[in-house]
């Protein structure tokens, strides 16, 4: 088992690189989900910004 996890000696490069590529899968895992809450965060926003500058002027469309 230790020579697996030393890796022949390539250890401090081979361990870093499945970090880097976990860390990568988790960011574009979660990237969708935070942009989809950005965005309904805004819409909201903007809806409310448009309900509130429709009560102060009725008349117009």
């Amino acid at each position: 088992m230790s020579a697996f996890v030393a890796m022949g000696g390539y250890a401090m490069y081979v361990w870093p690189a499945y970090a880097v590529f976990f860390i990568v899968l988790i960011a574009d895992y979660l990237n969708p989900w935070l942009r989809r809450r950005r965005n309904l965060r805004e819409l909201r926003g903007r809806m409310a910004r448009q309900a509130a500058r429709q009560q102060r002027n009725p008349t117009s469309p």
